[in-house]
């Protein structure tokens, strides 16, 4: 591990004036420290935030405001999300353990690195760590790897379950730059595919920094659901995971969210899927034609088949217990 400087800041215009592109923001810890500890992140200095930023949970008429440093336990207790927003718990604790959800805080969760097994080996080419070497799973062991947005330069996929409930429930992210000016991005558009940028995570401006997170006031919480498949019953990360949530009127669907983990680069919305679901009448064959049309349009590489049934049935299985609620 690389020496660095240890800054820790008492706000946010403190963490601010601390960081550089050479210095690494930490929070929770629950990522930055093991890409220290595999001399992939070697920063001149580590910025602490947790006590810079809120970690409180309001719930105003519009909307619910989720700080930046609220753990993600806090995520799975609090009992406004749990009447409001109960998807975002269901995705929580669905991952991680739970020391980690203890520790991890929810910005944290957001910026986290993909769990592609060339990016942690330092020894093997990969574009997410050094640019322009080249993507060893494209050709190599990709069973873990993307079915759809992915390119040449990386097929790598977003780790975590907390985002596949936010860009199914519309969330925008709060932050102030660099210059202390603020800013809002809707969270469809924060993370970034790999297209031939792929070292970049997200549209997170430089040096910035996460305040908060909103999620606007929605009618999912009543039939909702959150399907992850892996390759063990707890704590791994999700070769599928599927968000499902529909709003009823009696037996039709009068809107619908389906989103995926462990398929892209970004937790991924299936808007075709869900177009098709407005106003039908839940089924299983208008499920079933759901499923499909989730999986018209991705490509497998040449380990990974396996996941477009996988995520046809994922999909039609979260839609299934979405009406049986």
């Amino acid at each position: 591990m690389k020496p660095f400087i240890f800054e820790k800041a008492k706000n946010s215009v403190e963490a601010l004036k601390y960081k550089t592109a050479e210095k690494n923001f930490i929070a929770g810890g629950t990522n930055i420290v093991d890409l220290l500890k595999k001399d992939i992140a070697q920063p001149d200095g580590i910025v602490d935030v947790s006590t810079a930023l809120s970690n409180e949970i309001k719930l105003s008429e519009k909307s619910v405001t989720i700080g930046a440093m609220a753990r993600n336990t806090a995520l799975t207790t609090n009992s406004d999300l749990l009447k409001k927003f109960p998807l975002i718990s269901k995705a929580v604790l669905a991952g991680a353990s739970p020391q980690i959800r203890n520790m991890a805080s929810t910005a944290g969760n957001l910026l986290q690195r993909t769990r592609c097994p060339y990016f942690y080996d330092v020894t093997t080419p990969c574009n997410k760590r050094q640019k322009g070497s080249g993507c060893s799973a494209l050709n190599g062991d990709n069973k873990m790897s993307a079915i759809v947005g992915y390119s040449d330069e990386c097929v790598a996929v977003h780790p975590s379950d907390l985002c596949i409930s936010l860009v199914a429930l519309d969330a925008d992210v709060h932050g102030v730059d660099s210059k202390n000016k603020q800013f809002k991005i809707p969270f469809k558009d924060f993370h970034k595919l790999p297209e031939n940028t792929p070292w970049l995570d997200n549209n997170l401006p430089q040096n910035s920094l996460i305040t908060h997170i909103e999620i606007p006031k929605n009618e999912f919480h009543k039939k909702y659901a959150y399907v992850k498949l892996r390759e063990r019953t707890s704590y791994a990360f999700a070769m599928i995971s599927v968000a499902s949530a529909l709003e009823m009127e009696g037996n039709i669907i009068k809107n619908a969210r389906l989103a995926s983990g462990g398929v892209a680069h970004k937790p991924w919305r299936w808007y075709e899927a869900e177009d098709y679901l407005k106003g039908k009448k839940a089924s299983g064959e208008v499920f079933k034609k759901a499923s499909e049309i989730v999986v018209e349009k991705v490509k497998p590489l040449s380990d990974n088949a396996y996941k477009v049934p996988m995520l046809q049935g994922a999909v039609e299985l979260a839609l299934h217990n979405v009406v049986n609620l």
